[in-house]
């Protein structure tokens, strides 16, 4: 009898944002577009809790979180995530929600080899399914034409 053949995972995406609206329609478009599963929290403090507990395959973090900034949360989990997840020799790769008042400091952050993009608040669905591309599979879903927009 041969074994039968483990589940295939399917990726996670820790999103952090402040606003709820925002987080809701993120989610909602991954999960349309996209063979993922999202995660997402308020705060950078939740999501470093977050991170530590689950393995992910995309961080998406807005610059403006309520108790640190997201490319210094980006930074901790540089640090620490590969520690608790024994598999990950590094850290995700990361798309930051920027607001127009960001675009400056994401110029210096945009060096950093893991730093996908970003895509501008309000959410744009086009950027955001451009930018995931080529880090998460699509789904294919009778309800949606092959190709949008």
């Amino acid at each position: 009898m041969t074994p039968e053949p483990a589940p295939i995972a399917v990726p996670r995406v820790l999103l952090a944002e402040e606003s709820l609206p925002f987080r809701r329609v993120i989610r909602e478009a991954l999960t349309a577009f996209r063979i993922c599963e999202v995660d997402d929290a308020p705060s950078g403090e939740r999501a470093f809790e977050m991170a530590l507990r689950r393995e992910y395959a995309l961080f998406i973090f807005s610059l403006p979180l309520p108790d640190m900034t997201g490319d210094m949360l980006d930074r901790l989990l540089g640090t620490a995530y590969p520690l608790v997840h024994p598999g990950a020799h590094t850290t995700p790769p990361v798309i930051f929600l920027i607001r127009p008042t960001d675009a400056m400091r994401f110029d210096e952050l945009k060096r950093d080899v893991r730093v996908r993009g970003s895509m501008p608040l309000p959410p744009k669905l086009d950027v955001l399914l451009s930018l995931t591309a080529s880090l998460l599979a699509p789904r294919s879903n009778p309800a949606f034409p092959a190709h949008v927009p």
